[in-house]
Parts: C-alpha cells; sequence; structure tokens
C-alpha cells in the first residue's frame, strides 16, 4: 500500500504505528478540554489516509425501494438541515497496553488516548435512509462501506448497525461531514463519517461512501472477524479462526474510567483529575477515587457531562500521606453498576474496563 500521499498529522500525539497511521495523545492532555480540539483527535487506520475533493464525492444507498440512491456532498447540505450531538467517540482497544501487561494480546498497544469527545455535525441518517425507500421497521441491517482507500484485511473497510438503531431520531446516527463546527478533515474521515453515539468507534465508518440495506450484517472483516470479545480460554489466532461466527460483533463499550492525572497539592493532599464513559445501562452517575487500593472510596466531583452520549470529566482532592503510591478510579451509572476492579482478559484486549489506576509521587 501507498503511504506516500498522506495528509499531514497532528504532530501532538503519540505515534504507535507509521503504516498504517495509529496515533493517541496522552490522557492528560485531553482531560483538559471539555471538547477535543482535532490536534488531540486519536488516529484509528487500516490503511492510508487519502485526500478526497468534495466535489468529486457521491454517496449512494443501496436496496432500498426507491431504487440506488445517489447524492452528492452538495446536495447533502443543500437538501438536509444539519444536525448536530455531542458525542465521545472511543477505540475497541482502549487501554489495551494494560490487558496485555496480564497477557499477551493482539493488536495496537493502545493506552488511555483513543477517545475524543466532539460536537458532531451532519444529516441523520433516518432522513436519508426514508428517502431512499428503506422500510420503518424489520429485521434489517444498514450496512457501510469505505472505498476511498486500501485496506489491510479486506478489499474495503466495513461495519453495520442494526435498522432499529439506524431508524430512531432519538439515536442521533448521523453520516457526517463536520467535527467540532468545522469540515470534517481527511484524517477524521472527512468528507463523510458515521457517527453512532454510544456504540464503538469501529462502527463509526470512515470515508463513507456506499450504504447497503440487508437482511444480514456487514460480512465485512472488522464486522465478522474482528472486534468481537472471544472468552478467555481463547489464546492464540489459530484457536480462535473456528469461533469467530460463534461470538456477537461488538457495539457499545463498557462503563469505565480512567486517572489521566494524579499530583500532589501539598504535602498531605493529592490532586487527580480524569474521565469516565457510560456503558450500556445508563450515564455515569458518580466517579470515586482510592489511594488504599479500594479499601475506602472518595467521591469525585463532575466537572463536565453533556447530554446522553458525551463522557464525564471528574476532579477529586483526596487526603494522603507518604512518598507515594497508586491512585485508583471507578464510575458508577445510574442503574447503579459499579466499574469492576479487574477488565476480562480476551484475545484482542477489547474492552477493557478494570479500575482506573495512576502512580503518584
Amino acid at each position: 500500500m501507498d503511504y506516500t500521499c498522506e495528509p499531514e498529522h497532528s504532530s501532538l500525539l503519540s505515534i504507535q504505528e507509521k503504516e498504517p497511521f495509529n496515533a493517541e495523545p496522552p490522557a492528560s492532555s485531553l482531560v483538559e478540554f471539555t471538547l477535543t480540539p482535532e490536534d488531540l483527535v486519536y488516529c484509528r487506520n487500516h490503511g492510508p489516509v487519502r485526500q478526497i475533493d468534495e466535489d468529486d464525492y457521491t454517496l449512494t444507498i443501496q436496496g432500498g425501494s426507491n431504487g440506488e440512491f445517489k447524492i452528492s456532498m452538495r446536495e447533502l447540505k443543500a437538501s438536509y438541515p444539519i444536525s448536530r450531538t455531542v458525542a465521545v467517540l472511543q477505540c475497541a482497544g482502549i487501554r489495551r497496553k494494560e490487558m496485555g501487561a496480564i497477557k499477551p494480546v493482539n493488536g495496537v498497544p493502545w493506552a488511555e488516548g483513543v477517545i475524543a469527545n466532539c460536537r458532531w455535525g451532519g444529516v441523520r441518517l433516518c432522513e436519508l435512509l426514508k428517502d431512499a425507500g428503506v422500510p420503518q421497521q424489520g429485521n434489517l441491517h444498514i450496512c457501510f462501506e469505505s472505498h476511498a482507500t486500501l485496506c489491510q484485511d479486506d478489499t474495503c473497510y466495513g461495519g453495520s448497525i442494526s435498522l432499529t438503531k439506524a431508524m430512531k431520531e432519538e439515536e442521533d446516527v448521523l453520516v457526517a461531514y463536520e467535527m467540532n463546527d468545522e469540515p470534517l478533515s481527511a484524517d477524521h474521515g472527512g468528507p463523510l463519517r458515521i457517527v453512532v453515539p454510544g456504540y464503538l468507534g469501529a462502527r463509526w465508518v470512515k470515508w463513507v461512501d456506499n450504504i447497503i440495506i440487508s437482511p444480514d450484517e456487514s460480512p465485512n472483516y472488522y464486522q465478522q472477524r474482528d472486534y468481537k470479545i472471544l472468552p478467555p480460554h481463547v489464546e492464540s489466532k489459530d484457536s480462535a479462526k473456528p469461533l469467530w461466527s460463534k461470538y456477537p460483533s461488538m457495539t457499545t463499550l463498557p462503563l469505565n474510567s480512567v486517572v489521566a492525572h494524579a499530583s500532589r497539592n501539598s504535602d498531605e493532599a493529592l490532586y487527580v483529575k480524569g474521565y469516565a464513559i457510560p456503558g450500556s445501562y445508563g450515564n455515569v452517575k458518580a466517579v470515586e477515587v482510592s489511594i488504599d487500593e479500594g479499601n475506602s472510596w472518595h467521591s469525585a466531583k463532575i466537572t463536565y457531562q453533556q447530554g446522553r452520549w458525551s463522557w464525564t470529566l471528574w476532579e477529586a482532592e483526596v487526603s494522603c500521606k507518604g512518598e507515594g503510591g497508586k491512585v485508583y478510579s471507578r464510575a458508577i451509572d445510574t442503574a447503579g453498576n459499579v466499574q469492576p476492579k479487574e477488565g476480562t482478559w480476551n484475545l484482542r484486549g477489547v474492552a477493557y474496563n478494570g479500575w482506573g489506576v495512576r502512580d503518584w509521587l
């Protein structure tokens, strides 16, 4: 694959892989902002990044009762009102490095920076699907494809969501062309990407150019043979091969929190800040921190949360003595679920959500 024509990438990211370009910012930088600036938005790719002229860009929807539905970027912006939503984008492999310290895993060794809270703008997917003649209900799937660039493991990158998720206006699924009120850049999927609030980033297909209404999930590699949680006894790629089809594709990620910064305010006080992410059962209601390995917990102050889909920022000051140690965090959601002490190991290193932890001195 040819990587010589890529746009210039942010210099504020720590590079995990150069080809394809995969990079993340430090979590300590992320939590300084409620909305993540573009230069701090992580980059996850499975092939070269391409800059595409939006004047030549066309989105095609196939499988509706109105036949093949094609619309240019110009027509898309002129024909549909812009809708905006604040939603957190996160990679399924967030905190994979921590899981890999338990036992080796397959995948980019991401730390805590593959997450971004942004204001996304674009057209509601449900409005496009209605005009393409898609049924309002039924056991169907909306499959997304990007043919704009080459891909490591398939002929194109693809993924899908259920028709139910796609057609509910309150789910805020977008075909987006803005991020933080600016045109979506090539690094982050411009000119068009899918935004699926509440779902892992693998379903937020970048450079989307084809949408298919189907009775089945996307057959794409990244829907069927990746981004799945296999049981802990599956420890090799060979043992995983016959099992991929037996386990569901991932949609949501679990309740999680991260300690992004810890420093002394004084000889007897520790200042801690971080972020938390909701899971499937309700928004983050509270965050707690501990400096004695969970024997006692102290309430953190929530400093930011915006609507149903955003991340939660928090901070705390804890009395402490000694020369150093570890500080832990755990999130609690509105349904009463509590972030577990330990995440469940799996071969792909996805969905790790053990207590957040950081050393302090």
